[in-house]
């Protein structure tokens, strides 16, 4: 009788002893606050707006990019998080008076990333350069094709 009771006891402490194992192994998603920022330019339609049921993926400013569902890497160490509905934003302590705006990525690994990290996929990209303005409001600007080469190119 104790001989059973005791096998029985030694599943019960291994399933608990898996199940403490895998739970506590199992990377947690990172929690980001959405990002908001004030535009200096003012448009009717913006990315994350919705008209007739559609989504608004990008705007004026934006370059689209046909990525086919490849991946976007970070150019360099920065943070993804969220900002729009179907938007992200990339920033960086390297350059604090830049934002990358993202929309149309799917799976966006949020949190701090490294350069040349995935940050996400997509099958059409919609990019924007924000530069942060004296008065605080950020200006879309045209982006080099160098920072756009480090964001589709893996290194």
């Amino acid at each position: 009788m104790w001989d059973m009771d005791l096998s029985v006891l030694n599943a019960v402490l291994a399933t608990g002893a898996i199940l403490v194992y895998v739970a506590g192994c199992t990377p947690q998603p990172v929690a980001e606050q959405p990002l908001d920022v004030q535009l200096f330019q003012s448009w009717e339609l913006q990315p994350g707006d919705v008209v007739a049921g559609y989504a608004v993926t990008g705007g004026l400013g934006d370059i689209s990019i046909a990525l086919k569902g490849n991946s976007i890497y970070a150019p360099y160490e920065g943070r993804l998080q969220p900002n729009k509905p179907g938007c992200v934003l990339f920033s960086s302590a390297d350059v604090p008076n830049y934002l990358l705006r993202l929309c149309g990525m799917k799976n966006p690994q949020f949190g701090l990333r490294k350069a040349g990290e995935a940050i996400g996929i997509a099958e059409a990209l919609q990019f924007a350069l924000l530069n942060k303005r004296a008065d605080g409001q950020w200006a879309l600007v045209e982006p080099s094709k160098q920072i756009l080469q480090q964001m589709l190119q893996p290194r």
